[in-house]
């Protein structure tokens, strides 16, 4: 006779999970569902996910046919792997000296890491928008790429997981005659990829997906994110078709989705072990 208590104890918890899964989902299914409704089916009173009649290669078509997908796409790309490499480069040192070297005043400097973390990004936005007026530099990747070269999340995330790794290992490269840069990037970030996929998740999509600061610096189509894209397409063309525009959104979102599936097993192992040590 089989012990069913372990799946009955863990049921509340796997109710709950479930319930919050659909929540989170449920605005994805509705995308999804509004992407392929011909427009008099959108704005009915019921709630019915499929369409009476199947629009989604006029829907779709018009996407492809009046919006420039691959230069969007495209812009994304470049812009969010400009971003995570300079945050990468810029993190990795930083929090393996937080974590593994000592060094007078290590605490207070972590202490100012952890109150960035506190601050708005919208908070030095004029600042910067000035500066980089004055640089010339607005409608351009780098005025999308610059501001976000340091995550002080990076840093935080990073060092963490640092401090769970033995100091004997450090230790031991040292006496292999590694310098301290030899080892951050020889030794403790190749062992650092858990950490560093789930960084690259939360940088990734939260660049994706930001409007707030390309809506700010650019001007010119051409240099347009994903989301200033579908901005854009609303505008100048859907207007009220909402689900041309959902199927905008759907083709701008699947690069993400995807990413995150594919990567999502280094995702969880990277969140859980950042908490091992404090």
């Amino acid at each position: 006779m089989t012990d069913d208590r372990p799946l009955l104890a863990d049921l509340p918890r796997l109710v709950v999970l479930t319930l919050l899964a659909a929540i989170f989902v449920a605005p994805f299914v509705w995308m999804l569902a509004v992407s392929v409704k011909p427009p008099d089916e959108v704005f009915r009173a019921s709630l019915a996910l499929l369409p009476e009649r199947f629009h989604g290669f006029e829907n779709y078509g018009r996407v492809f046919a009046e919006v420039p997908v691959g230069r969007y796409l495209a812009n994304g790309v470049i812009v969010c792997a400009g971003i995570l490499v300079f945050q990468i480069a810029f993190a990795v040192p930083a929090a393996f000296a937080l974590a593994k070297l000592d060094f007078r005043g290590r605490d207070a400097l972590f202490g100012f890491v952890m109150l960035g973390l506190m601050v708005p990004a919208h908070v030095p936005a004029i600042p910067i928008y000035i500066a980089l007026a004055k640089a010339g530099l607005l409608n351009s990747y780098a005025a999308l790429i610059a501001p976000f070269t340091i995550s002080v999340f990076a840093i935080f995330l990073f060092r963490q997981f640092f401090r769970a790794m033995p100091d004997e290992m450090i230790q031991a490269a040292r006496l292999d005659g590694l310098t301290d840069l030899s080892i951050v990037w020889r030794i403790v970030l190749p062992n650092a990829w858990p950490a560093a996929t789930a960084f690259a998740i939360f940088s990734v999509v939260a660049h994706w997906n930001d409007l707030f600061w390309p809506l700010i610096v650019i001007s010119q189509g051409d240099l347009a994110t994903p989301a200033l894209g579908v901005l854009y397409f609303k505008n100048q063309e859907a207007g009220a078709d909402f689900g041309a525009l959902m199927a905008s959104a759907v083709v701008m979102t699947a690069p993400l989705v995807a990413a995150f599936l594919f990567a999502q097993r280094r995702f969880i192992e990277g969140i859980t072990m950042t908490g091992l040590k404090g």
